[in-house]
């Protein structure tokens, strides 16, 4: 098992350190991750039910289900997996998102277990989950394949890793790296490194190196002109997730 902080970078972690109070804030620094919330919800969502076999109409359909949320930032993917009725663990490198991610599900009436630790800190300790969620961080990481290790070795037998990311094209760059930093400013500069941008085939080699079967993968994408995202089947030239499971 890989130390704890070998995939941490630690320039990155003082990025989302700097913006930790405003995660809850749907038109401050995190507005574009609450436009997306929706669409990562419903491809999130589907997989699970579909993984498991849950019915998405059932009032907690993932109730028995232990979920690992991480980068989990301020809870906007863990306090929904929550209601659903999963057993949520966050897990963030960058501490000062874990008290605002506490206040907020508390204020919300959830349990949810937070902690400040890197994801190779919950490896080591022997800890397994049905469900990992890995949703924008791959791109922020030092080590790619380690990290991607960790998450299959934190995975049951069976287990679903989702994860998103941005392909790394001209693309990906004019959208975002210009369009969403520098023209729209809806993110700080420097938010992201377009280097650090990983292509689908990168990304299925990665997962297939850490012993996980891709079972699925999809775009997400935004019209500028409804102002919503939405998923694709084709489209994976910005934004896009896939799923994966545990042999």
């Amino acid at each position: 098992m890989q130390n704890a902080t070998n995939t941490i970078d630690p320039a990155e972690v003082a990025k989302f350190e700097a913006m930790a109070a405003e995660w809850w804030d749907p038109n401050g620094k995190f507005k574009p991750l609450h436009m997306l919330n929706p669409c990562r919800l419903d491809y999130i969502t589907t997989q699970i039910a579909a993984q498991f076999g849950r019915d998405l109409k059932a009032p907690r359909p993932f109730d028995g289900l232990r979920l690992l949320d991480i980068g989990c930032g301020g809870g906007l993917l863990s306090e929904p997996m929550a209601r659903l009725g999963a057993t949520v663990i966050g897990a963030d490198a960058a501490g000062g998102n874990i008290p605002v991610a506490r206040l907020h599900a508390e204020q919300s009436g959830l349990d949810i277990d937070y902690r400040h630790c890197a994801a190779e800190t919950l490896a080591e300790a022997g800890e397994q989950f049905d469900v990992v969620l890995a949703m924008e961080i791959i791109e922020h990481v030092a080590d790619p394949q380690g990290f991607m290790d960790t998450c299959a070795g934190l995975l049951k037998p069976g287990g679903l890793l989702l994860c998103s990311t941005l392909n790394r094209n001209a693309k990906s760059y004019l959208v975002a790296i210009i369009g969403a930093e520098q023209v729209m400013r809806w993110l700080p500069r420097g938010t992201h490194e377009w280097h650090k941008f990983i292509t689908p085939d990168e990304l299925a080699a990665l997962i297939g190196k850490s012993g996980l079967d891709a079972v699925d993968r999809k775009g997400m994408v935004f019209n500028p002109i409804s102002w919503r995202w939405s998923l694709s089947d084709r489209d994976l030239s910005v934004n896009y997730v896939t799923a994966s499971v545990k042999r």
